[in-house]
């Protein structure tokens, strides 16, 4: 073979192998977006888990900024009837009643997590078990809604020695939900229905639906589907929904196409054993899901799969700026960004 046709033929494989990255990872189409009269993702900032004064990204690396951000979300919550400046502890902790109702007298939008109780509940929490926000380690599938009514979120700490105030009872070395509520002021695991309810439209969510393992898809997963969307549908406000899970979004591409729809994402990291979730770094299962926009990871914005995504249409939402320096950044590759641990503009300043 000539040196010419040689490199006839690694162009064309070349082009070839461009050409299917870019079907790929290409969003929904602008004639799809208009005959299904898709919404755009509303224009203004996003809470993340809701405004929320323990939790996600309260950390000493944000400390600086975080204290500003704590006090206005205290301060929203009790505006909104939830606490008193003499509870102990949290008044609204992340992804509860109170935390959403703070983000709605702030002006904010919302991003939450939906999750299936045993006894089928939509509930909003992000973990798969409550170790991180109840110090509980029973799982969200293992529980029903009326145990997870009686578990403090964030409870504040016990007074050494003070049995009475323990939140949990372990017998036999396992976790026993308490037969009745505690006493005093606390947030609990919300039912969708409820946060809906509490948000009654005043601004704008993102909806993520949550799973154990994005590779996966079984009758539970399917029945999350259908009973966040029958809640959903019977929901008068703006919303859009997104999911690591390109099944998920996939399940909305089929089934309910005029929603406006996202595909969550981060980076692939070197090294990466979990192929699909290397790939999904790389936005390769959006032909599945043909997204209308893509939530990644606040810091990849620049990357060549972000770049090319936007470049063909979809909007880039980052997730999580935790500070106006990593807002900075973010910026420039992002249209719209989940917040939380330091306060930006609010809502009516974004737009």
């Amino acid at each position: 073979m000539s040196g010419n046709k040689q490199l006839t033929h690694l162009l064309v494989g070349a082009a070839a192998a461009a050409g299917a990255a870019a079907w790929a990872i290409a969003p929904r189409s602008f004639n799809d977006k208009r005959n299904n009269f898709v919404p755009v993702v509303p224009q203004v900032w996003y809470a993340h888990r809701g405004l929320h004064d323990a939790g996600s990204g309260l950390t000493e690396q944000y400390a600086a900024e975080s204290g500003e951000y704590v006090a206005l979300s205290r301060r929203m919550a009790m505006q909104a009837g939830y606490g008193s400046p003499v509870v102990e502890g949290p008044i609204a902790p992340e992804n509860s009643l109170a935390s959403f109702a703070a983000a709605c007298e702030a002006g904010y939008g919302i991003e939450l997590d939906l999750q299936l109780t045993r006894d089928g509940q939509v509930v909003v929490v992000h973990d798969g078990d409550l170790l991180r926000v109840a110090g509980d380690p029973r799982r969200i599938e293992d529980l029903t809604y009326d145990e997870l009514t009686r578990i403090p979120l964030f409870p504040a700490p016990a007074a050494p020695g003070d049995a009475a105030a323990e939140r949990i009872d372990f017998a036999g070395g396992q976790p026993s939900t308490p037969q009745t509520a505690p006493d005093g002021y606390y947030q609990h695991v919300p039912l969708f229905a409820d946060v809906l309810r509490v948000v009654n439209g005043r601004v704008p969510l993102i909806v993520e639906y949550k799973f154990d393992d994005n590779s996966l898809w079984g009758e539970r997963d399917e029945a999350l589907m259908q009973r966040g969307d029958e809640l959903l549908r019977r929901y008068d406000g703006q919303y859009v929904i997104e999911s690591f899970n390109p099944a998920a979004v996939q399940w909305y591409r089929k089934h309910r196409p005029e929603v406006c729809r996202g595909q969550l994402a981060e980076p692939p990291q070197p090294g990466q054993s979990d192929w699909k979730g290397w790939f999904a770094g790389l936005l390769g299962f959006d032909w599945m899901s043909r997204p209308d926009f893509v939530a990644y990871d606040w810091q990849g914005g620049d990357l060549p799969q972000m770049r090319a995504t936007r470049a063909m249409g979809a909007t880039a939402v980052s997730w999580t700026v935790r500070s106006r320096a990593e807002l900075e950044i973010s910026d420039r590759w992002f249209d719209r960004h989940i917040f939380e641990a330091f306060v930006p503009e609010r809502a009516s300043d974004k737009a």
